[in-house]
């Protein structure tokens, strides 16, 4: 399969150096930017770019102005990266259509891991049409679900929900984060709505249901350890 394309930008070289030393080990290409402007001429540059790493404060033009500007010609996945972690900028970020918002410092193997799981929800992991873990398998393209070999029934969020969690196996997940990917970010219901959701699917799941973990004060986690 051929190696997927991500740009990383940030001014601290160091940064850059770190991310792609992971991105690389995980059979990633990666190019590199070190300024907003810089990112832009790239990304128009090399049309074959899977997702961008993007840093919020750089010289020339921030995070921010480049996600705005890529996001009126290209759909292509953004992670962002800030020192600062604000509700406001969190919000802003999911309203400039970015796909995941991680604050510094970080651990680098849990960025990897939610450059898989995007890469896998836009399909370009991959088929991306089947997941699989402890026993569960979802077939995305005939909106099926197997627990053991058996079908379950469930409802379309409910299935949303249960692939979700799939594709972000091992990684810890606040209530609003779900809320933002699943039900999308401009949904104004309570972010409690997801653990009445949780609670059906648990019970739908029979003993797999445990694989759910609670975090309390947070939200949940898929995990088949």
């Amino acid at each position: 399969m051929e190696r997927l394309k991500i740009l990383v930008v940030d001014d601290e070289a160091r940064m850059r150096k770190l991310v792609k030393d992971f991105l690389v080990k995980s059979s990633y290409d990666v190019v590199e930017a070190e300024d907003g402007s810089q990112a832009l001429d790239i990304f128009y540059e090399q049309k074959d770019i899977a997702l961008i790493i993007l840093d919020v404060m750089m010289p020339k033009l921030d995070g921010w102005e480049v996600c705005r500007e890529i996001r009126q010609y290209s759909r292509v996945p953004v992670i962002m990266l800030t020192a600062k972690s604000d509700e406001r900028d969190e919000l802003l970020g999911f309203q400039l259509g970015v796909d995941e918002y991680i604050s510094k410092p970080f651990s680098p193997k849990i960025l990897v891991a939610r450059v898989e799981a995007i890469l896998r929800r836009t399909n370009q992991l991959g088929s991306g049409q089947t997941l699989a873990a402890g026993g569960i398998v979802i077939d995305k393209a005939a909106h099926s679900v197997a627990i053991d070999g058996k079908s379950i029934d469930l409802s379309y969020k409910e299935f949303e929900l249960l692939a979700y969690f799939l594709e972000n196996k091992g990684i810890a997940l606040s209530r609003e984060k779900i809320l933002n990917n699943v039900w999308n970010y401009d949904y104004f219901g309570d972010a409690r709505t997801i653990d009445t959701h949780v609670k059906k699917l648990r019970s739908k799941m029979e003993g797999k249901g445990e694989l759910i973990k609670t975090i309390w004060g947070m939200g949940y986690k898929f995990d088949v350890e």
